[in-house]
């Protein structure tokens, strides 16, 4: 047997002072993207914007249907137009918020298992790494160097080309 250990480091921020007034731009954008989600049935609205290489960015939110499948998340809103907008054009960073209202909820919130996977192919794609920036209360703010540092095992299209 052999141990594998796998090591993962964040930053947290408690204000916006150390950002870009690009990066700001970003959060302020997930941040009005949250408040515009679809989110009758669970009320967990979520926004999400992605920075292109190319300085666009783009919003995505949370859109729910009463078939709950059918639903998509705020993230593969975002990178999903993105993707069929700008197909050649590199992500450059994400920004995830939630709109925690008057709840007590402090915490960040990361994406979903799927979110991370979209987010990776595109890493993949583009051969550079994603900042994923989580936005809390305030300007509470987790800086995520890479996809693959919230999914360090993920899976590549490499493994699919090994059976073509």
């Amino acid at each position: 047997m052999k141990k594998i250990s796998i090591h993962t480091e964040f930053e947290l921020h408690h204000t916006h002072h150390d950002f870009t007034e690009q990066t700001i731009r970003l959060f302020e954008t997930a941040k009005t993207a949250c408040l515009n989600a679809y989110s009758p049935y669970s009320r967990f609205q979520v926004g999400a914007a992605v920075l292109l290489a190319n300085g666009v960015v783009i919003a995505g939110n949370n859109q729910e249907n009463a078939a709950y499948p059918s639903g998509l998340c705020a993230e593969r809103v975002a990178l999903f137009y993105a993707g069929a907008t700008y197909p050649d054009v590199p992500v450059k960073a994400m920004a995830i918020t939630v709109n925690y209202g008057d709840t007590d909820f402090d915490e960040v919130v990361a994406p979903c298992g799927a979110c991370r996977q979209v987010a990776a192919e595109y890493e993949m794609k583009f051969g550079h790494d994603i900042t994923i920036y989580l936005l809390g209360r305030a300007e509470k703010t987790v800086v995520v160097p890479s996809v693959k540092t919230l999914l360090p095992l993920l899976f590549s299209g490499e493994i699919l080309k090994q059976f073509g």
